[in-house]
C-alpha cells in the first residue's frame, strides 16, 4: 500500500467487500479515543478485519479485557483483514505465541497465564516488539512496562451477553495516524459509536 494512503471498505449488494483509494491521512499531532458499540462477535471481526486492511507492518495492538470480551474475535478479524483464514486463529493461552503469515507476518500473543515480567522477557517480547510483523496482544495489561510507546490499546467491557463497549486509544505518532484512519470507516449513531456497515464484512457464524 503507497505510502500515506489508506484504504476504505465499502459493502456491495451481494454483500461482498471492495476497497476504494481515499484522501492521504495527515500524520495527527493528537487524537482522541474511539468509543465502539459492537453488538456481535461477528461484529466485532468485522472491526479487527477493517483494522487489518490498514495494517502496513511495525504496529503493535495492545488487547485489554476480561475473558470473553472480545479480544480473540478481533484478533481473528485482523489476521482475516491480513488475508490469512479467520478460522486459522485460536486462542495462543496454551503456546503463549501464534505466528501467521499473511499479505504481512502477524504475531498473536496472550499473556494471560504469565504471572511476571520476566515470564514475557523470556519468550522473547522484546525482539517481536522490534520487528516488521504485526503484534496483536492479549491481555497486554498484565505487562504494561515492557509495551512499546507507540501502540494501538484497544479496551473492551462485556456490556450484555453478546455486546461489547470498546475503547479503541492511540499512544504515539504511528498509532495516531493509524487511530485517525479507523476513524474514517466507523460513523456515529445517536446513542453510540457504531462500525459502519462499510467497515465490515461478511463472517461466517460461530
Amino acid at each position: 500500500m503507497p505510502s500515506g494512503r489508506y484504504i476504505r471498505l465499502h459493502q456491495t449488494k451481494s454483500m461482498k467487500y471492495e476497497t476504494i483509494p481515499c484522501e492521504d491521512v495527515p500524520m495527527a499531532t493528537s487524537i482522541s479515543p474511539l468509543d465502539l458499540i459492537l453488538s456481535s462477535p461477528d461484529e466485532t471481526e468485522s472491526f479487527g478485519y477493517a483494522i487489518g486492511r490498514l495494517l502496513r507492518g511495525g504496529e503493535v495492538l495492545a488487547l485489554i479485557g476480561e475473558l470473553g470480551a472480545g479480544k480473540t474475535a478481533l484478533v481473528r478479524g485482523i489476521v482475516a483483514g491480513l488475508g490469512i483464514p479467520a478460522a486459522s486463529v485460536t486462542s495462543p493461552t496454551y503456546l503463549i505465541v501464534h505466528e501467521y503469515q499473511g499479505r504481512i507476518p502477524v504475531i498473536h500473543m496472550d499473556l494471560y497465564r504469565l504471572q511476571r515480567p520476566e515470564e514475557a522477557e523470556s519468550i522473547g517480547l522484546a525482539d517481536y516488539l522490534t520487528g516488521d510483523a504485526v503484534v496483536a496482544i492479549e491481555w497486554a495489561d498484565r505487562v504494561p512496562q515492557l509495551l512499546p510507546e507507540d501502540r494501538l490499546e484497544v479496551r473492551f467491557a462485556h456490556r450484555t451477553r453478546t455486546t461489547r463497549g470498546a475503547r479503541v486509544e492511540a499512544r504515539g505518532s504511528r498509532s495516531r495516524s493509524l487511530l485517525a484512519q479507523i476513524k474514517k470507516i466507523v460513523s456515529p449513531t445517536p446513542r453510540s459509536v457504531r462500525p459502519s456497515l462499510q467497515a465490515g464484512r461478511k463472517t461466517s457464524p460461530r
